[in-house]
């Protein structure tokens, strides 16, 4: 099992899911012939994860596996994977969130709305709204009745290069250049929990973000690596970004990416307190408190239910064809 950061607080099982075996037979194991991991399949316009039960496949998901599970010609396909329903000590509900190259998020946006979206579909919403609990702090989440659409409040928008983090003297990380092979770019960071670089750009393009944004990701002023993407101001209610996440690639949609974008317009009196931010996946609605408090909403897409085989975990089936795993 992947540990939890030294820094995040214990989550434990949910009383719902204490009936279930502390332990399951391991996908490694020889004996594993009859072994099925169970997921839930959703999409946020176009940025899809899966979501895998808590405690049932605990020990089953290293970095290896979710970077298997995630693949999208050797595994099932995804850009990330949610483990839940956790036990929190001050939420209704915890939430792990792992990335397709193994390493865990803080927060993701539209991974918490599929998240809430799950757990409306499983029944185990008794109150609306209902709290989350992530690495990235505490979120509130509201589901539609029908399940399609679902509403997150992210929490408060930072500027804070020590809370980012950006390297340099503590300041607002607004408006500061870098040089990407001989291009400048102007930037701001926020968090929202999770930290992201927005890069000013006049037409952003998907060979944009998945040339530069890798490059960015990986900047040393950025020391936790960093979200990407390039924002162009359409007008005062509209914004049109690209996306390069950390630890996903390139993506057609991300709720964080959009909160992090939809706040820079803000604070720099581009846009009013109601953004609308295009995506190359559709659009979602972000909205801003006087004290930049954020809420986003969109539609939810439930795919598919299904079981992964463990014959997929054999490791004559998967190893040579992955990235070397540098730890």
């Amino acid at each position: 099992m992947l540990s939890v950061p030294s820094t995040s607080r214990k989550v434990e099982l949910m009383d719902a899911y204490e009936g279930y075996p502390e332990t399951c037979l391991a996908a490694s194991d020889p004996d594993a012939g009859n072994y099925k991991m169970k997921y839930t399949k959703y999409h946020a316009l176009g940025n899809d994860y899966l979501v895998i039960p808590f405690p049932e496949f605990e020990n089953d998901l290293d970095k290896r596996r979710i970077q298997l599970i995630c693949h999208r010609h050797y595994g099932v396909g995804s850009d990330g994977i949610l483990m839940g329903p956790l036990r929190s000590e001050t939420c209704d509900f915890g939430l792990r969130i792992f990335n397709p190259d193994g390493s865990e998020a803080e927060k993701s946006g539209n991974g918490l709305r599929i998240f809430a979206r799950y757990l409306r579909d499983k029944g185990l919403i008794k109150t609306q709204p209902f709290t989350v609990d992530t690495l990235g702090g505490a979120v509130s989440c509201e589901v539609s009745p029908d399940g399609k659409n679902v509403i997150v409040e992210m929490g408060i928008v930072s500027f804070d290069s020590t809370k980012i983090p950006v390297a340099g003297s503590p300041r607002e990380v607004l408006k500061e250049r870098m040089d990407i092979e001989g291009r400048i770019f102007e930037y701001c960071a926020a968090t929202v929990g999770n930290p992201h670089c927005v890069v000013f750009c006049e037409k952003p393009t998907s060979d944009i973000a998945k040339r530069f944004g890798p490059m960015i990701e990986t900047e040393p002023r950025f020391p936790n690596r960093t979200n990407v993407q390039f924002m162009e101001v359409i007008d005062s209610d509209t914004i049109r970004i690209e996306i390069w996440e950390r630890g996903a690639g390139y993506t057609l949609a991300s709720g964080s990416s959009s909160t992090a974008a939809a706040a820079v317009a803000y604070k720099l009196g581009f846009c009013g307190s109601k953004v609308i931010v295009h995506m190359p996946g559709g659009d979602i609605g972000v909205s801003f408190s006087p004290d930049f408090t954020a809420t986003i909403e969109g539609p939810v897409v439930r795919v598919c239910s299904g079981v992964i085989d463990g014959e997929m975990f054999a490791k004559q089936a998967f190893e040579p064809r992955l990235p070397p795993d540098t730890g």
